[in-house]
């Protein structure tokens, strides 16, 4: 009879489970939302930094920037918020294309000034 008598208690144990399953499921929905929307920022700003990158590829020559360089402006380029920063990086990364032109006569000394040949 004791049992019968403590009814309600298992009742509330039931509606908190009941509110927390609803709960969980709203989070799950709200994240796989949230992580859709970063994807498409993400994949937008790379196509911008990628476009820029290949109308500053034009002006390379024999001696280039790297791999690990151009990813560097690509990342500084579409992180960037405003048109003056877009335009540092830029100018940071015509600096260094100018640094690897100076070399483009020697294969040995491109490649010992931290750029690609070819």
């Amino acid at each position: 009879m004791f049992l019968l008598k403590s009814k309600k208690g298992a009742e509330l144990s039931l509606n908190v489970i009941i509110v927390a399953a609803i709960a969980l499921i709203v989070l799950v929905i709200l994240v796989a939302i949230f992580t859709g929307r970063i994807r498409i920022f993400q994949s937008e700003v790379g196509v911008k930094g990628d476009a820029e990158l290949t109308a500053m590829r034009i002006t390379y020559g024999t001696c280039g920037p790297t791999a690990v360089q151009e990813g560097a402006f690509t990342s500084e380029f579409g992180k960037a918020t405003t048109d003056e920063a877009r335009d540092l990086a830029k100018t940071n990364f015509a600096a260094v294309i100018s640094n690897c032109k100076g070399y483009s006569s020697d294969k040995t000394l491109c490649e010992s000034a931290n750029c690609k040949w070819g």
